[in-house]
């Protein structure tokens, strides 16, 4: 007998039969997401929480061993600004949007596919999962081009090497999913020519689901849902639709950086991905809550 069997408490029997229900209430969702493709975006400051990560990870690897096959995509907007502050280069806006260009671009390469890509890869096999990175780095799956976009008066904004994803190599994806891996993907594209653009990891996971017709695409932040009035808990809704998300965008409920997220969800859904999640990281096993349970912790959206 181990030393941490010896002091390790009993179960009783009320606690036995409730582990027991909670795995038979997992078991029915379990096996109607059994080989379902689920793409999951991770941002926000929960990147920078070492055990929120961890503890997020766990949860992925969780779904692949019991058959969902997830789909990790990940942006890094403040690691990218502290090492391009470190570098001394001025941000630039552009009408309030800000500007890429090419010296930015390798930095922001660099921490997306060298430094955080990695560091989740090695986490996951850290934890006896499996995982590879794919970026421009390893191998591509990402393709854009040049992110288009004119002002109020019709003029184009030059936004420098900002994109947007319009294809994935569809063939990688699966191929690394059906040889239980866990795919990881930057936020990090290429165009035609070969050169990197970088692109929003909400609208380049959303792009994913979309070209797969994911069951599910899951945000996973710091945000813990939608909520009718932020300073209040109780109104985190937990269940909304399409026409809802955009009554509350016209109200001003949803705004801010909230807004691509959900604009990015109703294309997706629009295109045939089934529900998108929106779920706290900083609460202990918050996917496994949301997609493993009766009851969600986060918010849903439906068409």
């Amino acid at each position: 007998m181990t030393a941490s069997t010896e002091h390790s408490s009993p179960l009783s029997q009320d606690d036995v039969v409730r582990k027991a229900r909670t795995l038979v209430e997992a078991g029915a969702w379990i096996r109607q997401f059994r080989d379902r493709h689920v793409v999951i975006k991770l941002g926000g400051s929960a990147l920078e929480e070492e055990d929120s990560v961890r503890s997020f990870l766990t949860d992925v690897i969780f779904m692949e061993t019991v058959g969902v096959k997830p789909i990790l995509v990940h942006g890094g907007g403040k690691s990218i600004n502290k090492a391009v502050a470190a570098e001394g280069i001025e941000p630039r806006f552009v009408r309030g949007r800000r500007y890429t260009d090419e010296q930015t671009l390798e930095i922001a390469a660099r921490v997306l596919a060298g430094e955080i890509c990695e560091h989740l890869v090695d986490e996951i096999r850290s934890q006896g999962g499996r995982a590879v990175g794919l970026n421009h780095l390893t191998q591509p799956v990402l393709n854009g081009e040049p992110l288009l976009m004119t002002d109020e008066n019709g003029e184009q904004i030059d936004l420098g090497r900002v994109g947007h994803v319009t294809g994935i190599n569809r063939d990688v994806l699966l191929a690394t999913c059906r040889s239980d891996t866990i795919p990881i993907l930057p936020s990090i594209a290429l165009d035609s020519e070969g050169g990197k653009l970088n692109v929003n990891a909400d609208t380049a996971a959303a792009a994913v689901a979309q070209h797969l017709r994911a069951e599910k695409l899951i945000f996973v932040s710091d945000v813990p849902g939608i909520f009718l009035d932020r300073n209040d808990p109780s109104t985190l809704q937990s269940h909304l639709n399409a026409e809802q998300c955009r009554d509350l965008i016209k109200k001003g409920i949803i705004d801010s950086g909230m807004i691509p997220k959900v604009e990015a969800s109703l294309d997706a859904l629009a295109a045939g991905v089934k529900k998108v999640h929106l779920i706290d990281a900083r609460i202990p096993h918050s996917l496994m809550l949301e997609i493993y349970s009766n009851r969600g912790i986060g918010t849903e959206i439906v068409l």
